[in-house]
């Protein structure tokens, strides 16, 4: 069985738990979300990380399972929100924050982390976040970097 067959036999719609974590295997977790949600963001920090896409939830449907210790923060002076990566391979799992106006304390799972789901059988939601356009809400297709004139 190749991998894409494996993913098509994976639940991606509805709510369900799923494991991932990092490349070396430091980080783990498991996420209850439902793949239907899953995002690409627009803004600086995603564009850097090279945001393959993510998924948020409530913090009780996150649970770290091993790799406290190895985990590393970013985070923008002033802002809530985080991101963790692993000290030992670089990759970015997971974010946590409090967004009042998206619903308040949040996590936010890298879909590219999660084990044995393959993302291009996904489908995306786009936010405009480099325009701090939250409002706006996810639209279906990406936004643009410059605005409209």
């Amino acid at each position: 069985m190749t991998q894409n067959d494996l993913s098509k036999t994976l639940p991606l719609r509805g709510l369900h738990t799923y494991a991932g974590g990092c490349l070396c295997g430091a980080v783990r977790y498991e996420a209850t979300v439902d793949l239907a949600g899953v995002t690409r963001c627009n803004c600086t920090i995603c564009m850097k990380y090279g945001y393959g896409g993510g998924v948020g939830m409530k913090p009780d449907a996150f649970r770290l399972l091993k790799g406290q210790d190895a985990l590393k923060k970013y985070g923008r002076d002033g802002s809530p929100n985080t991101r963790s990566f692993c000290g030992r391979c670089g990759v970015v799992c997971y974010g946590d924050g409090d967004v009042p106006e998206l619903g308040g304390k949040f996590v936010s799972i890298y879909v590219n982390t999660l084990d044995d789901v393959d993302p291009s059988l996904l489908t995306f939601g786009y936010w405009d976040g480099r325009h701090d356009n939250w409002a706006a809400g996810p639209r279906p297709t990406p936004w643009p970097f410059q605005a409209a004139a």
